[in-house]
């Protein structure tokens, strides 16, 4: 049977098309590869910079102090306008929002890469996170519409979850190796080969999929959720360098505080909210979206500190480190093909909280670790080994904070999903090198670092296993 895209009127979800009764049929594996090939590049570019970061600061004569904007211009408005571009993409169609980002996005990688000055570089950062906000929450209610409720949609849920896993351990690696063996415009420059190829690919093979009745736009809603959003990256992000006690970032945090609190008050006032304060309210939805936070916000930290020992501690190189955490990279993959047989054995409220629960045992077992090559050796087993529990909970918590909504509220949870994601890797990073850099001592600052990492994520696991467990009780 013919794919229709063409019908952009009506809500379509195309899974009567894309999936025969017995598997996903070729369509449909196409369809799944262009999607998660966009998620892939998205994750790629968020980490490919990090270890490219000094080499790029001599080029353009960006000083030491601002080097972590290269990350922050991206994650700024990656995060802060996922929430608006999913409810846009309900209105006016998933697949035109996917491909209009997809097409920024590598517009704004060719610029970075040709960059020839720090704010030329920064634009481009910038241009690449918006376009990433996006292709992100487009992508996931693409795939949630598209792939039945069941079986199938946590296959694809998992495979999608495992490739961006991937997709941020990979950029360490690669980091490394164009920075060493090219320079560090290879490291933007793959972006734009990536998004090309999606582009060619992406408008045969997508179907489309919009809400039947188009949405009016919850305008104060926007700007008060996107404004919140921002301000709370912006101050995470910069905590790290002034720390907690700057001013700016104190009144930036009381702006968050205040914009976000509005938006929930107008949310519960308009007839036609951002996000359905009925949606936040279902447990699932809740809980699912707080074991997401949890496990990315505490493993994207534990990378980022183990960075610090394997570089600072060990005098590992870069591409040494990036091999390292190739080996996380790999678990992860490896558990994202395994994670969706899990939850349908068990259940996904089970896999996210056993997931969390496992990966705080192993971050507690890093604590162990010391300088010399045996440490080394003890962080990359029990950081891989990690990783299969941080997988499990990705999975799990994407298909938790997904499953049971009619096709006319994906946007709304995958834009959640998705907001979480970026949130979490913004909030850990900055919060633990804080904590880090109380000790003197690189060692022992990453040592209480990760001590706080795996209580916040046993705690955290604890919360969700208790949330999901009452609410199956309750049903």
């Amino acid at each position: 049977m013919a794919i229709d895209t063409t019908a952009e009127d009506r809500s379509t979800t195309t899974t009567s098309s894309l999936q025969p009764e017995g598997g996903l049929s070729l369509r449909a594996r196409l369809v799944l590869f262009v999607l998660c090939a966009a998620q892939f590049a998205v994750a790629l570019d968020f980490s490919i910079l990090n270890i490219a970061l000094p080499s790029l600061g001599q080029s353009l004569h960006l000083s030491q102090a601002d080097l972590q904007w290269g990350m922050t211009a991206f994650a700024l408005p990656s995060g802060g306008f996922l929430l608006l571009f999913g409810r846009v993409a309900d209105a006016v169609g998933r697949k035109r929002v996917f491909l209009g980002g997809l097409t920024l996005f590598t517009a704004a990688s060719v610029l970075a890469t040709l960059a020839w000055s720090p704010e030329s570089f920064l634009a481009g950062r910038a241009l690449q996170g918006l376009g990433a906000a996006a292709i992100v929450p487009a992508g996931m209610a693409l795939l949630t519409t598209t792939f039945r409720e069941g079986p199938q949609r946590d296959r694809a849920l998992g495979i999608m979850g495992s490739l961006m896993a991937v997709g941020f351990t990979c950029g360490m690696v690669l980091g490394g190796v164009l920075t060493q063996l090219l320079t560090w415009r290879s490291t933007m420059g793959l972006n734009v080969v990536m998004g090309a190829a999606v582009l060619l690919a992406a408008p045969r093979l997508l179907p489309e999929s919009r809400n039947a009745v188009r949405p009016r736009m919850d305008i104060p809603g926007a700007i008060t959720v996107t404004g919140g959003l921002l301000s709370l990256i912006y101050a995470l992000s910069t905590a790290a360098q002034k720390g907690f006690g700057d001013t700016s970032v104190l009144v930036t945090l009381v702006t968050a505080a205040v914009l976000l609190t509005a938006f929930f008050v107008i949310e519960a006032r308009t007839a036609e909210p951002l996000i359905s304060l009925r949606i936040l309210r279902r447990p699932t939805v809740a809980f699912g979206n707080l074991g997401g936070l949890a496990t990315i916000s505490t493993m994207t930290a534990a990378v980022f500190l183990g960075t610090l020992y394997l570089q600072q501690v060990n005098r590992l190189s870069p591409v040494l480190t990036g091999l390292v955490f190739g080996a996380l990279g790999v678990s992860c993959a490896l558990t994202g093909t395994l994670a969706p047989r899990w939850v349908a054995r068990v259940g996904s409220a089970k896999v996210l909280a056993g997931g969390l629960l496992l990966q705080a045992a192993l971050t507690f077992g890093l604590l162990a670790i010391g300088a010399g090559t045996g440490g080394t050796w003890l962080f990359l087993v029990v950081i891989s080994l990690a990783g299969i529990g941080h997988m499990a909970a990705m999975v799990a918590y994407n298909v938790t904070a997904t499953s049971g909504l009619p096709d006319d509220e994906q946007g709304q949870a995958t834009g959640l999903t998705t907001t979480t994601q970026q949130v979490g890797v913004t909030v850990g990073i900055p919060l633990l090198a804080a904590v880090a850099s109380t000790r003197a001592d690189v060692l022992s600052g990453v040592k209480l670092g990760l001590a706080v990492d795996a209580v916040a994520v046993a705690v955290l696991a604890l919360t969700v296993a208790v949330g999901l467990g009452t609410a199956a009780r309750r049903r």
